[in-house]
């Protein structure tokens, strides 16, 4: 069996010594200089150890400052289900309201954005067809829980009420009431999760280290007829949430 690489054993160690109550939560470890004296590494090594354990929550990197015991944070519970969108209140507003928090989002929205190449396929549009998209930010208590890009063709809602999903009358109504309220009934959603790290804006956003792996849900919602009218790119941080899949079964 091959060594164990010197950043992930500095890991283990520094973790056991949080285990063992050496440092508590808000407690400022050493600096890394003497962390990499006190091992016999550089210190690269411990600065990606130190990354490790912030992308896995148990260290928090504060500027200028130093490098802290993270204090215990609740992994959220994120229940994905289209039955719960059906319900009239935001799934997002309901999860967080389960767990005693208080669900909220920040949105910006740009219309007539041509749809690249990866977008247009999902949607079944060309390449360049307009679309409009909004990025969302879902807070739990005022902090970042979740990202979501959503694009919607802009022929399917031009000249109507609904056509910016966060404007008008039907703000904040969610795409199945959005849609129904110009004809057109959403009868299924797809999901597609996938393990990947964040991206560095995704990190900036979300409070995390670059490097954090999430869920990156790919999902597409479809009219009765077949057609897409919504695609979504949603990004779960591992370390802030989980997430859980509710499954109607038919008796």
């Amino acid at each position: 069996m091959p060594d164990q690489p010197p950043y992930l054993r500095i890991a283990d160690a520094l973790r056991k010594r949080i285990a063992d109550q050496e440092w508590t939560p808000g407690n400022r470890l050493p600096s890394r200089a003497e962390l990499a004296t006190a091992y016999g590494v550089g210190d690269n090594v411990i600065r990606r150890a130190q990354e490790l354990l912030i992308s896995l929550g148990a260290l928090e990197g504060r500027a200028g400052s130093g490098t802290y015991v993270a204090e215990p944070r609740q992994r959220l519970r994120i229940v994905r289900s289209l039955y719960r969108e059906q319900t009239g209140s935001s799934p997002f507003q309901s999860d967080m309201a389960a767990l005693g928090k208080r669900g909220s989002w920040e949105s910006r929205t740009d219309a007539k954005v041509p749809a690249p190449a990866d977008i247009a396929a999902r949607l079944g549009i060309a390449e360049g067809d307009l679309c409009v998209r909004t990025a969302y930010e879902f807070l739990a208590d005022g902090k970042p829980a979740q990202l979501s890009t959503s694009w919607e063709p802009y022929a399917l809602t031009s000249g109507t009420l609904v056509v910016l999903p966060e404007g008008g009358p039907h703000a904040g109504a969610g795409v199945v009431r959005r849609m129904a309220e110009i004809g057109v009934t959403v009868t299924r959603a797809v999901e597609q999760p996938s393990p990947r790290a964040v991206t560095a804006e995704e990190a900036a956003l979300l409070g995390v280290q670059k490097g954090t792996l999430a869920t990156h849900i790919q999902r597409t919602y479809y009219a009765e007829d077949g057609r897409p009218v919504e695609t979504a790119d949603i990004v779960v941080p591992a370390n802030l949430c989980e997430v859980v899949y509710e499954v109607p079964v038919n008796p």
